[in-house]
């Protein structure tokens, strides 16, 4: 049997350590930036803005609550779905996950028989997108 193998060698590697290493600082720093802006951009859904939907009388404690309507972000009416949207790092900060923790999350996200959407995360990243694309071109010229 033959094979073939073929070794690429960097005789002096320090220069490239040294750019490898800003390179995945740099990225790092981007992952963990574009994280937090779609995690800010969902918070900001669910607690800025007049909500369209439903008035109604909520008990304990005593309080008038105004839903979202279909198609907006979920109102805030506890601060529990804003206090469970977190960032996570993962893979030495390789890696940047949003994600709302409150386990109603996904009905208020893509709805259920009874309900039409509130989508709060999806459109937080689709609105970051073109940010998040800038910040990957500065890198790429520093690259």
């Amino acid at each position: 049997i033959m094979g073939v193998k073929v070794i690429i060698e960097q005789k002096n590697p320090k220069g490239l350590k040294n750019y490898a290493r800003t390179f995945q600082t740099k990225l790092k720093q981007l992952l963990s930036a574009s994280g937090d802006l779609v995690r800010n951009e969902a918070i900001q859904s669910i607690t800025s803005g007049s909500k369209s939907g439903v008035t109604y009388k909520k008990y304990n404690p005593k309080r008038t609550h105004t839903s979202s309507a279909r198609g907006e972000a979920p109102a805030s009416d506890t601060g529990f779905l804003v206090s469970n949207i977190v960032k996570n790092v993962k893979n030495n900060g390789l890696l940047v996950e949003v994600e709302s923790k409150a386990s109603y999350s996904q009905f208020l996200e893509f709805g259920t028989q009874n309900m039409k959407p509130r989508p709060f995360m999806f459109p937080a990243l689709e609105k970051n997108k073109p940010r998040i694309r800038r910040l990957q071109k500065r890198l790429k010229g520093k690259a």
